[in-house]
């Protein structure tokens, strides 16, 4: 295999672990975070025995549902993907990752999935408070294997609970507890499930900005029930994305200092023990000299942020490729490249920054307008309600950026300083295989995106009026005269 091919499988091996990534998490989100919606609506229907409630249960229920059956599907493609393009990562943390992914499976996956199936169909069939109980252990279900999931990501952000066996060159797990108790799995969970916050509260605000644009005033009092659940929740998010992206800045300075320097566009040391450290609002970087070619920076800003002092100083990411080099040469060459795409971290930090300043933003607003005593007909401003609607889209913007940030700030590794990414491509496949799957994967997903839009569209359209109680024809004789003459009108 030359050089080039072999740079070439490489890129097309990440760009469809990016993508099946990318599109898989579009789901995942969405459905924990609107099973947590639907719970807490549920759990008002329960306490306050308002049929309101119920029929909002029902209703965004319909779409939950049909994001974790496109979230299942999504993730087995991606699965999948690791044995095909990834085998020597796959072998190499296969004694690591196949007890924490067993768990998942065996017991997170059964659990949400099993209860979904009794909340689904059991609404006749238990009563009020046991079946507000399964939709709640469907929820924790989910929180449970996104935990998992996280822990497989946590050891190859930073490896912990295991040694290296250098006869078979693979990683053996030596401590599984030790999994559970790494520092960045409690970094990356809460902070992923406050995201899911925010594509569950979005997508209620948005789908009912669409609906009162389709038919103004109608169901007006469902909607900004809805609403007003989904601002409240997305208000808690906020507040938790903050102070969980905040911790993980703190920690990200020792344990992946070259990620930090690329968010924060920083070519050099900057700042110190007594001095200060500004901060850039907008840099941009030249990906060829690695050099900070223009910045508009806040004095003392960046000492605040990464220090929560007026004084602090950062290393710049010059200063760590030469330590890198020093501590990783020995075992990994003298020809690793330890840069980073620092304009593409910079800007996603940004964005996923700003996002979260405009999901407060946007979840006080929606708020103030649906309070009880407002005057406001919120269905008579469509401009506001456009504005809502397309804030659909944003958390997944948001949450993309953040794993981008992940997941490309810990290049050259997929293991962090064990295994490096080309060592754990898959030996035997070729580019017209990788570039076959690459098309046939991003065909299948587009149709399963269309096809989630298109049914979330259908259920939209049909409103709440499509989950109210028909009267039953139990108690009719099917051959009685009245049964044969409805019928006949039918």
């Amino acid at each position: 295999m030359n050089l080039v091919a072999g740079l070439s499988i490489l890129n097309l091996a990440r760009f469809q672990f990016a993508m099946t990534t990318i599109f898989h998490f579009f789901f995942v989100p969405l459905s924990i975070g609107l099973g947590i919606i639907v719970a807490i609506m549920e759990t008002l229907y329960v306490i306050k025995k308002d049929d309101q409630y119920k029929r909002m249960t029902k209703f965004w229920g319909k779409i939950f549902m049909l994001s974790f059956a496109v979230g299942v599907v999504t993730g087995i493609i991606q699965e999948f993907q690791f044995g095909m393009n990834w085998s020597r990562y796959s072998r190499y943390v296969g004694d690591i990752f196949g007890p924490a992914l067993a768990v998942e499976a065996l017991v997170a996956f059964f659990l949400e999935s099993t209860f979904l199936g009794l909340w689904s169909f059991g609404w006749d069939r238990f009563n009020k408070k046991l079946h507000l109980v399964f939709i709640w252990l469907t929820t924790l279900g989910s929180a449970f294997s996104a935990l998992w999931i996280l822990a497989a990501n946590s050891f190859m952000q930073n490896p912990v609970g295991f040694k290296v066996d250098h006869k078979f060159d693979r990683a053996v797990l030596v401590d599984f507890p030790a999994l559970l108790q790494n520092h960045q799995l409690w970094l990356e969970f809460p902070h992923v499930i406050f995201a899911t916050f925010m594509a569950g509260s979005f997508a209620v605000i948005g789908v009912s900005a669409w609906s009162l644009l389709r038919r103004p005033n109608h169901e007006l009092d469902f909607f900004k029930k809805s609403v007003k659940v989904g601002a409240i929740v997305a208000l808690v998010g906020t507040v938790g994305l903050l102070y969980t992206g905040d911790r993980h800045s703190l920690y990200l300075q020792d344990d992946q200092p070259m990620k930090f320097a690329a968010t924060e566009a920083l070519d050099k040391n900057v700042g110190g023990d007594d001095k200060q450290a500004p901060w850039s609002v907008i840099a941009v970087s030249d990906p060829q000299t690695h050099e900070v070619k223009w910045s508009l920076d806040v004095p003392y800003m960046l000492s605040i942020l990464a220090h929560h002092s007026l004084v602090g100083g950062s290393q710049g990411w010059h200063e760590l490729n030469k330590e890198l080099h020093e501590k990783y040469d020995v075992k990994f060459g003298h020809d690793m490249n330890y840069y980073l795409p620092n304009n593409t971290l910079y800007y996603s930090f940004r964005i996923m920054a700003v996002s979260a300043g405009a999901f407060g933003f946007l979840a006080l607003v929606a708020l103030w307008a649906v309070r009880k005593k407002s005057k406001i007909d919120i269905s008579k401003y469509k401009w506001v309600l456009w504005i809502f609607g397309l804030s659909t889209f944003l958390p997944y913007v948001a949450i993309t950026s953040g794993w981008l940030i992940t997941e490309l700030g810990r290049a050259p590794w997929v293991v962090y300083g064990v295994l490096t990414m080309a060592d754990a491509v898959s030996p035997n496949v070729s580019v017209t295989s990788l570039l076959t799957s690459n098309i046939l994967y991003f065909v299948t997903f587009l149709v399963l995106g269309l096809i989630m839009i298109m049914l979330a569209r259908r259920v939209m359209i049909a409103g709440p009026e499509s989950v109210d109680e028909v009267v039953s024809d139990e108690n009719v004789d099917p051959f009685s005269p009245e049964a044969f003459a409805n019928g006949k009108e039918a």
